[in-house]
């Protein structure tokens, strides 16, 4: 049986049929509540012998930029770098402890639209969301929400 690890399935050659590993896909923003999705989804994944794709969205725009408000995009892209590198450090780490093996993926855009492009092009078997803790999020709409209206992937979400 061969591993190609770029589409996270093993071929057997024998018998010429491919065995989709599982994938489960998780929406990672450092908040507690999205670190126990990533636990819960990172439990999955290792009994059921599979891999997990921390992904981590950045918007296109700054909130400040739509108020006119000058800020140093430099400055800003450059944080935003070493937020996702310590978001991947973290996400390995607890996916080492665990032992399932975990790839990170960071995205620019929408983050309903993202996160549902990389479950889509993976053909990933669920993903996995916390529930926002934030009270604005009960009147406008939260991510896990936003998901559970639309049918493109079965969608956990995870509540503390």
């Amino acid at each position: 049986m061969t591993q190609d690890p770029a589409l996270g399935r093993s071929r057997d050659a024998a018998s010429g049929t491919d065995s989709a590993a599982r994938v489960i896909v998780v929406a990672v923003d450092g908040s507690p509540t999205s670190w126990d999705a990533f636990a819960w989804a990172a439990g999955v994944a290792a009994r059921g012998n599979g891999k997990l794709v921390a992904v981590h969205v950045l918007p296109l725009t700054e909130p400040s930029a739509a108020f006119g408000v000058p800020f140093d995009y430099a400055v800003v892209e450059t944080a935003r770098r070493e937020i996702a590198a310590e978001l991947k450090d973290e996400a390995e780490r607890r996916a080492g402890e665990v032992g399932v093996p975990v790839s990170f993926v960071t995205e620019h855009g929408e983050i309903t639209h993202a996160v549902t492009e990389v479950a889509r092009a993976l053909h990933a078997e669920f993903v996995v969301v916390g529930r926002s803790a934030k009270m604005l999020h009960r009147f406008a709409g939260s991510l896990s929400h936003r998901l559970t209206c639309r049918n493109d992937a079965p969608i956990v979400v995870v509540v503390p």
